[in-house]
């Protein structure tokens, strides 16, 4: 807890200014019929739980991973221990607690990726983002079933001819938008490709990559009317991704006890992901409170994840003072092999009607149709050997031999096919008034969900309620929760022996969330102070091993838990013009399996500070710079898969990271001076660099354990990501 005194007390006197007088922006008036909370902007939502992100500034982010998943990372309610990943965990959960849409449909990831260095693009494409709204918990009952967060992207729609692109060391993108001189038609299309090949060449091993991503999206409106429009969207995406090791040396231990493991391969990887989406929408507004929206979606994914790897290994002390070799521990070898193989088809239509009887009122009813096609073939194993002999058998006596079979470490197969449907519904009511003289919003509501596979329905009621006293400082307290389940799905379902388990049922998690919300003035610039303290009791949940960014789950409801914390930041233009923000948060997450006890969860966050920095020089506004900064404690290290979690308690080095982005604006176009001639076709042009890892820290992601067959310890050796890399960047618009 001393580590939460910090930043805290950086922020928090800032109340102290609560009650000075607000700065008067606005004429007073004295008859006031709609109760604003918020603007009006696209992709409107009643959500109190909401954070609003610029989509330029998820697009200037200096980020590896993507652009809006970067920014949310600097969140304080966000955690993530590897810039290689655009997967995120938010307040002790995990990567798969999170919903994601786009235009109100949900959208899925990959579930095969074992590690980071695998994942590519994020779905999400920047360049097409108009609108960016994240909850970190408590939202309301138009969202799924998930027990962590919700992000929701609205995509844009272009209003004249544009062209731009962007071109890098490690990929490039073209985005054109069209529309017609009426505004009925308009089209946006886009295609990415990136390679992270001279990024991985910063880790510290001989190995050979050729990681190669690219998508393709589409999005495309029609206005019949004002009345009613015809959207698409459509998304393709292929990631390749090849490996073959060679060589790899890590040193690690303690000062006192360093240790090296100088490790040989052979074999390679081979892993492909294909995901196809597409999505109609069909919009009908008869007047101003009525308004109704059919969606019909389809959804498919196809992977591949085939590896043959056999390596051998040497593991030995050093003297702390000579560095020579003192004892070595063990000499053996493995093999790792997979020919997992996964299809994933969903489809189906959902209905979304929004009743308005004036503009402090709204009611929402929604009811979702999926069908569910999921063919799983597994077939992995790992077999590890210590001077000729398998484990986990033990050496047998030369003089008399031991009958026993060879057994290898563990094997994983399953054969299974199912083809479920879920069905799912909602309502929502939602409502702005006055108290006296205090604003007031409450929006209540609850969704049922039932799912064909384990024969389970499930109710799920959520509040939110927000108070904005009528005091000259401006603030509002906001307190929402409810009851939110984790609907189970692939990874959940299977189990340790790779079948399916009808049996299961969906973790449940009771949520409560007390917030503050706090606006002034400080050097005449607008700020933002949200403070935000949580709690959350858990049951029904299944223990998981988390690898990377793999989590293996057991496949039982045989586990409890809780989490809590306190989150905050601090919003404003630290610099008068742009937007920058500080956070910082403290969160525990604790489980409890089969009754022995309370653990952390792998997703134990502890502390984590992080700011989105961006500036510009007073006298050369064209040369700008942004900045970003991550501080986490290190997660828990893990078990390794089909042993006990109790065993393994240790804790991963902090997580350490500063990103930079520099630039040049050759062509703003907001500058008065336009280019003529052929740089006149231009409407924006910029080159920039990138610093990655900027102070190269050799961050840890996870462990890779190594068994000693004399004694049967397991030792951790550090998986480390990568390190500094500098990356060019040019980006033009074309008008």
């Amino acid at each position: 807890m001393k580590k939460l005194v910090l930043p805290l007390s950086l922020m928090v006197p800032l109340l102290a200014f609560s009650q000075a007088k607000k700065r008067d922006t606005s004429t007073k008036v004295t008859e006031i019929e709609e109760v604003i909370f918020q603007k009006k902007t696209t992709g409107k939502t009643n959500d109190l739980t909401t954070v609003k992100i610029s989509a330029k500034d998820a697009q200037q982010v200096a980020s590896i991973s993507g652009g809006i998943e970067g920014i949310i990372k600097t969140l304080p309610s966000v955690n993530s221990n590897t810039e290689l990943s655009s997967q995120y965990m938010v307040r002790g959960g995990n990567y798969d607690e999170n919903l994601i849409y786009i235009n109100d449909i949900e959208i899925y990831r990959p579930f095969l990726i074992r590690n980071s260095q695998q994942e590519g693009l994020s779905i999400i494409n920047p360049d097409m983002v108009s609108t960016v709204n994240f909850s970190a918990g408590g939202f309301e009952p138009r969202y799924g079933d998930k027990m962590s967060s919700a992000l929701n992207i609205y995509y844009r729609e272009p209003e004249k001819f544009e062209l731009s692109g962007e071109a890098s060391l490690i990929g490039g993108r073209l985005t054109t938008g069209l529309a017609s001189k009426n505004q009925k038609l308009t089209a946006l299309f886009s295609g990415r490709y990136r390679n992270t090949n001279l990024v991985l060449n910063t880790l510290k091993e001989d190995t050979d990559f050729n990681p190669k991503y690219w998508d393709f999206q589409s999005y495309i409106n029609y206005h019949f009317s004002p009345k009613f429009s015809l959207s698409f969207i459509g998304y393709y995406s292929k990631n390749d991704y090849e490996m073959i090791p060679k060589e790899r040396s890590v040193d690690f231990g303690t000062v006192q006890m360093p240790l090296n493991l100088t490790v040989f391969y052979d074999g390679r990887e081979d892993d492909k992901y294909k995901n196809m989406m597409g999505t109609v929408s069909m919009n009908y507004k008869p007047s101003d409170k009525w308004r109704f929206t059919l969606d019909s979606f389809a959804y498919q994914n196809r992977e591949r994840e085939y590896y043959t790897i056999s390596s051998a290994y040497i593991l030995q002390t050093f003297d702390p003072i000579t560095g020579a070799p003192v004892t070595t521990y063990d000499i053996g070898g493995q093999i790792e092999h997979a020919r997992n193989d996964l299809f994933v088809r969903t489809y189906g239509s959902q209905f979304r009607t929004r009743f308005s009887p004036n503009v402090n009122t709204d009611i929402e009813v929604g009811f979702k149709f999926e069908k569910e096609n999921l063919k799983d073939l597994t077939n992995e194993w790992k077999l590890v050997d210590s001077a000729g002999y398998s484990t986990p058998r033990p050496p047998d006596d030369p003089r008399f031999g031991d009958p026993s079979d060879l057994d290898l470490f563990y094997r994983i197969s399953g054969n299974n096919s199912i083809e479920p449907t879920r069905l799912s519904a909602y309502a929502q009511y939602s409502q702005k008034f006055f108290w006296g003289s205090n604003k007031v919003f409450i929006n209540a509501g609850a969704r049922v969900s039932h799912w064909s596979f384990n024969k389970e329905t499930i109710f799920s009621p959520r509040v939110q309620f927000a108070i904005k006293p009528d005091w000259e400082s401006d603030m509002l307290f906001r307190l929402s929760g409810g009851v939110y389940y984790q609907s189970p799905f692939y990874k959940e379902i299977k189990d340790l022996n790779g079948n399916f388990n009808s049996d299961i049922k969906s973790q449940r998690s009771i949520q409560a969330i007390l917030a503050n919300d706090y606006e002034f003035y400080m050097y005449d610039r607008p700020f933002k102070l949200t403070t935000e303290a949580y709690y959350k009791k858990m049951d029904n949940l299944i223990p998981y091993y988390m690898d990377n960014v793999r989590i293996r789950y057991s496949g039982k409801n045989n586990a409890s838990g809780y989490a809590y914390g306190i989150d905050t930041r601090l919003f404003g233009e630290f610099v008068p013009g742009v937007d920058s923000w500080l956070s910082a948060s403290y969160a525990r997450v604790y489980e409890n399996i089969d009754g022995q006890g309370n653990i952390p969860r792998p997703t134990d966050q502890r502390f984590r500070f992080a700011m989105f920095y961006q500036d510009y020089m007073p006298k050369f506004p064209s040369m700008r710079v942004n900045l970003t900064l991550v501080y986490a404690m290190g997660l828990p290290t893990g078990a390794p898969v089909f042993t006990n979690p109790y065993n393994y308690q240790k804790t991963l080095p902090s997580y350490k990271r500063v990103d930079i982005g520099l630039s040049k604006v050759f062509i703003d176009p907001k500058s008065k001076n336009r280019p003529y001639g052929f740089w006149g076709n231009f409407e924006e042009l910029t080159l920039g660099v990138q610093v990655f890892n900027a102070f190269n820290i050799n961050n840890t992601v996870a462990n890779q354990w190594i068994t000693d067959s004399t004694t049967n310890l397991m030792y951790p050796v550090p998986v480390r990501l990568t390190g500094r890399f500098f990356n060019v960047k040019l980006e033009f618009k074309i008008k």
